[in-house]
């Protein structure tokens, strides 16, 4: 297994009465058991292909074809989508230093830039200063009718329009939809560019947007950055094989962390934070908070994902976690950081009082904090998950995705609530549309 996880400091029995009794986890697990009784089913009956796709290998070279042909003689490429068609993207395109502060300037050709907010400043400000005749596009909706998606998209056609491009946009655009079939409902996305000649790549019909990191939806950006997509996917059938073998789902750490979360809801830890200690984590933290919060969050179930980042968010959240209401169980990722980056100087270390960092590297301070916050954590009576990973590459990716989708899955079945389905938020898209359509706002 490419990470560790241990969940010995959750316990009440460990760190005291604001830990989660064990009765609470065992009484959990033996839910998460029978709902991964149900995932194995649904798998056996292929009502779940999303389990499947680790280990599907045909469409790679595909996926492979597209990125290399956005990449080519591209100094930026510009993915549009939101929510889902972006997220998983963007967590895969930290490993080749994508938004890593102060690094992702330096970052190889082609930059990649996800325009997964809609804010008319930043979209006009990039159309504006982009060297369009070497910039490529990927549009990606899976249903064509994501109306973000579609205003971006109608947007470049006019900027390339306008800079005598048009003729080009075949060569300069890639789609990833849904297919259309015949009679079914109008897929808006490929109705604007496959006049233009665009080619698409067909979105996985039976896989949603937050749920589609290791389709071509997540794999085509890490394409483009030249990331091991086959090495991504490997990680993750590890991490899956034992629901799909018959295995002892009991020892798969996505059970455990599921029981774990169950036995926190049930315990009324209303809220549950992710503490990454890597800046190439950051982005895997805001994915996961979507994947938890449009999975989980119905029929006033479910429990709301904070996004951390260690150490900085130490010092801007800390208080109120050891201080603040016992409501909170934490998942702390801490990676293998010891003696790594630079070395401090001993002299210079000596000058500023601070003897003890000499002779140390930036890694060390890295390692002890992140072991002294959950050690700060458990002392304080706060429930906290470690998970530790030796190193953040393609294969650890796949893992930790695989992981906490299997554990928001099982979580939603042992919940009684549909992991799939989002009903709440297409209330707020429909009336949306009616406001632009009346002109207000």
């Amino acid at each position: 297994m490419t990470f560790t996880q241990s969940i010995d400091l959750v316990r009440a029995a460990t760190i005291g009465g604001d830990g989660l009794p064990d009765t609470a986890i065992d009484a959990a697990l033996s839910a998460v058991e029978t709902a991964a009784g149900r995932l194995a089913s649904e798998h056996r009956a292929g009502a779940l292909p999303l389990l499947s796709v680790p280990g599907e290998t045909g469409d790679l070279a595909a996926i492979r074809e597209a990125g290399a042909r956005l990449a080519d003689g591209a100094s930026d490429v510009v993915i549009l989508g939101t929510g889902g068609s972006s997220l998983g993207g963007q967590t895969l395109a930290q490993l080749a230093d994508y938004a890593v502060p102060g690094l992702g300037r330096f970052a190889d050709k082609p930059r990649i830039h996800f325009l997964d907010n809609l804010d008319p400043l930043t979209f006009g400000s990039l159309l504006e200063r982009l060297p369009l005749e070497t910039t490529r596009f990927a549009a990606i909706s899976k249903s064509g009718g994501t109306g973000e998606t579609l205003l971006q998209t109608m947007a470049v056609l006019s900027a390339l329009d306008r800079a005598g491009l048009r003729s080009k946009v075949s060569t300069m655009f890639v789609g990833l939809s849904e297919p259309q079939v015949d009679g079914g409902k109008r897929n808006a996305l490929r109705a604007l560019l496959e006049p233009e000649g665009v080619p698409f790549l067909e979105h996985h019909t039976g896989i949603g947007g937050r749920y589609s990191v290791l389709t071509n939806v997540g794999l085509l950006p890490a394409a483009v950055l030249g990331l091991d997509i086959a090495a991504i996917r490997a990680g993750a059938a590890e991490v899956v094989a034992p629901f799909i073998s018959g295995g002892d789902v009991r020892e798969a750490p996505s059970a455990i962390g599921a029981a774990v979360n169950m036995a926190a809801t049930l315990e009324g830890r209303a809220i549950a934070v992710f503490m990454g200690y890597s800046d190439r984590l950051e982005r895997f933290a805001r994915w996961w908070v979507q994947l938890w919060a449009e999975s989980l969050g119905k029929d006033g179930k479910g429990t709301q994902p904070v996004a951390a980042l260690g150490p900085v968010d130490q010092h801007s959240q800390q208080q109120l976690y050891l201080a603040g209401p016992k409501d909170k169980l934490f998942t702390v990722v801490t990676t293998a950081a010891r003696g790594r980056g630079p070395k401090i100087d001993a002299a210079l270390a000596e000058r500023a009082g601070q003897a003890d960092f000499g002779g140390k590297t930036i890694g060390d301070l890295v390692a002890a904090q992140g072991l002294a916050m959950i050690d700060t954590f458990a002392r304080n009576g706060c429930p906290v998950r470690h998970i530790h990973v030796d190193r953040i590459d393609e294969r650890t990716m796949g893992a930790l995705l695989m992981h906490f989708m299997l554990e928001t899955i099982l979580t939603g079945f042992a919940l009684g609530v549909d992991p799939f389905d989002q009903p709440a938020v297409e209330e707020a898209k429909i009336l949306a549309k009616r406001y632009l359509a009346e002109g207000r706002g």
